[in-house]
């Protein structure tokens, strides 16, 4: 039975392997050459060592901005995302009219493309006609307040930011949903027993079961934060003041438009080192709180 396991692991990861040797691996390997050269498409590599790596540590002040700005933009949009997946979670997992469409309407967002997404949220977030404007320009008069400039302030681009990714929370809705309804009824009916109330069940109960949900959310929510691209090409590119310059939009403009193909495959691989650093972290971390039910937490 045991080499049966064996067997039918090794069959069903086999498309992936196998697409990864032959699609995946070569380019890896060669972004890895390639970050130890000057390389600008228009001629050969040439091989300068370490030098990319020392530039990118040392000598790029546009590094540490972008850098900062995906920091802010990952520290505040993941956890925010999280509760905001477990909420709308929460909410669907009621026994109400109308379920099924709600539950469509919150995952709708998730299959939009990037670009797509940021199209729509340059409209929304453009101070004369946009959506948001609208909305909050009555609120704004009682107080004689001006319309924000939202991705034309350097104080309030990245924070729009942030507003723009809670609008994709529905594919972490639907894993939370998925652990809602594997949350055993009977732990329920104990705390009911015991006394607790609605706070209780959910801070005892629910919470502790969902800890492993939470903690692939977070994981999978951080490396993906740090990849934000597309939305900020498409809504607003370095922004005032290189306010929206994030690290992989950083990385294309050194690829794309000074052609340092060397250079940015430093980054690439920087990039690699510090999410493989904070997702060991996390795993290291997780030991404490993340509770498997019947496993080790």
């Amino acid at each position: 039975m045991a080499r049966e396991d064996r067997r039918d692991f090794w069959l069903f990861l086999s498309p992936w392997l196998i697409g990864f040797l032959f699609f995946g691996a070569g380019p890896i390997f060669a972004s890895l050459l390639l970050s130890l050269t000057d390389y600008s498409i228009f001629r050969p590599p040439r091989y300068v060592g370490l030098q990319n790596y020392k530039e990118l540590l040392a000598g790029d002040p546009l590094i540490y901005k972008a850098f900062w700005n995906t920091l802010f933009y990952t520290v505040f949009a993941v956890p925010l995302g999280t509760a905001a997946a477990l909420l709308v979670a929460m909410l669907l997992n009621q026994k109400v009219r109308g379920l099924s469409v709600w539950r469509t309407i919150y995952y709708l967002p998730c299959v939009v493309s990037g670009v797509a997404m940021g199209v729509l949220w340059r409209w929304i977030f453009n101070p004369e006609i946009g959506l948001a404007n609208a909305l909050l320009r009555p609120f704004l008069r009682v107080f004689d307040l001006p319309d924000p400039k939202w991705l034309l302030d350097p104080n309030l681009a990245k924070p729009a930011y942030v507003l723009m990714s809670l609008w994709g929370i529905g594919g972490g809705m639907i894993i939370f949903l998925a652990g809602l309804q594997g949350v055993p009824t009977h732990l329920y009916e104990a705390a009911e027993i015991d006394g607790a109330g609605r706070w209780s069940k959910f801070w005892n109960v629910t919470l502790p079961m969902l800890t492993p949900v939470v903690f692939f959310s977070l994981t999978m929510g951080f490396i993906g934060s740090f990849q934000i691209f597309a939305q900020a090409y498409v809504m607003s590119g370095r922004g005032v003041a290189n306010s929206t310059l994030f690290y992989v939009l950083y990385l294309f403009d050194q690829a794309f438009r000074y052609f340092r193909m060397g250079y940015a495959s430093a980054m690439a691989w920087v990039l690699f080192g510090i999410v493989l650093i904070v997702t060991v972290i996390q795993f290291s971390l997780a030991k404490r709180w993340v509770f498997y039910a019947g496993g080790e937490s």
